[in-house]
């Protein structure tokens, strides 16, 4: 019979044992559900994604709508002028920056050229998932390190000095988030350089920045001022978030002129499409838009924690656009199942967090106000 373990049995070892990337509820079927003709008025609170709320700047849709005539035409290949302008804004050689379709398949390539049935991935207990997902579709052993315990100052965040203990000779690639997906912990700039120190010149250091911009820690500092003395360190950024371009598909990393130049080996011909480039680079210039919406997120994330707080929810510390927050003891997943589907049922859509082993928890993308009020009002329902 030619079903699905049929084709898998064909796959390689790696790709046979792999999961697909979940990536949470079904968004558009509930769209439908809330916004039909049966919806009674009802909108989706969409706080699942990590998403903008505020929306991107006005010169990006501007600059989306001047590529439709193009639309015919292939992309730029090399997206020259999207590099030139974050090489002006970071203050580096455009040969070190490679472009994506979004930071995703940046994180995925990593694992391709550096990782395989030889050469291990390091990574941390409660990180970003794809890691995980890149190592086992490169054949690669994953190692996984554990994380900071619960009554810790950084409770699940990345335990550095962990991190590093599980680097082995086999080790060829460590893939960190700063802050990290799904917890939103951070790490300080002196732990980060310490950490350095400890990682032999022949390991890549992948940092996945895509919540920086949301950033305000005086501890915290970009990996990046760390890339010109550190050869084997890349970073990665995303235009998902802060600007609000998730749909566009735009991500970048940067890193040494010779680390890239090897990846652009493997990077898909065309793999950013015309839109994405324009709206980015636009997106890019209005600092002004970037600032306001970066300002009104961390004003609602303070607030949104306080009044989670407030009704006796246990709230992990976070410098994103999102709180991971503690519904239930560990190990009552159905309680927790249930409060999500109560709030589903209300139009109001959270992330669970069983895939990374924290069922007894939901992820919960900071909205604007009014989605905030709205996520509150029915937590009070279903809480009561």
């Amino acid at each position: 019979m030619t079903d699905e373990a049929f084709f898998s049995a064909l796959a390689q070892p790696g790709i046979q044992r792999l999961r697909a990337y979940d990536p949470g509820h079904d968004l558009v079927a509930f769209r439908r559900r809330f916004e039909g003709p049966d919806s009674r008025g009802r909108v989706l609170v969409e706080l699942g994604s990590n998403e903008n709320s505020y929306g991107p700047s006005a010169k990006a849709k501007e600059a989306v709508l001047g590529t439709i005539h193009a639309s015919y035409r292939y992309p730029d290949p090399l997206g020259g002028d999207l590099k030139r302008a974050l090489a002006a804004k970071h203050g580096v050689d455009p040969a070190s920056i490679l472009l994506g379709n979004g930071s995703h398949e940046l994180l995925m390539q990593f694992a391709q050229v550096f990782a395989g049935p030889d050469a291990d991935v390091v990574a941390s207990q409660h990180g970003f998932a794809v890691y995980a997902i890149a190592a086992q579709a490169a054949g690669a052993a994953l190692r996984v390190a554990p994380c900071h315990p619960d009554g810790h100052a950084m409770p699940r965040g990345h335990d550095l000095d962990a991190i590093a203990a599980a680097i082995a000779p086999s080790t060829r690639l460590v893939y960190l988030a700063n802050p990290n997906n799904p917890t939103g912990t951070w790490f300080g700039a002196e732990a980060f350089a310490a950490f350095l120190a400890k990682v032999p010149e022949d390991v890549i250091v992948v940092v996945d920045e895509a919540y920086a911009e949301f950033v305000d820690a005086p501890e915290w500092a970009s990996a990046l001022g760390f890339v010109s003395s550190h050869p084997n360190l890349v970073v990665t950024r995303t235009f998902s978030k802060a600007y609000a371009l998730a749909g566009l598909r735009v991500g970048y990393a940067i890193g040494h002129p010779g680390l890239i130049a090897v990846m652009e080996r493997v990077r898909e011909s065309f793999n950013v499409n015309t839109p994405g480039l324009a709206a980015a680079e636009a997106a890019l210039a209005d600092e002004e838009h970037l600032a306001w919406a970066v300002a009104r997120t961390r004003e609602q994330r303070a607030a949104l924690t306080d009044a989670l707080r407030a009704r006796g929810l246990t709230v992990f510390p976070s410098q994103t656009n999102f709180l991971l927050v503690r519904f239930a003891a560990p190990g009552d997943e159905a309680q927790v199942a249930a409060i999500d589907a109560a709030l589903i049922d209300r139009g109001i859509v959270l992330r669970p967090m069983g895939g990374y082993g924290l069922g007894h928890c939901l992820r919960i993308t900071v909205g604007d106000a009014d989605e905030n009020r709205r996520l509150l009002a029915g937590l009070d329902e279903v809480l009561a």
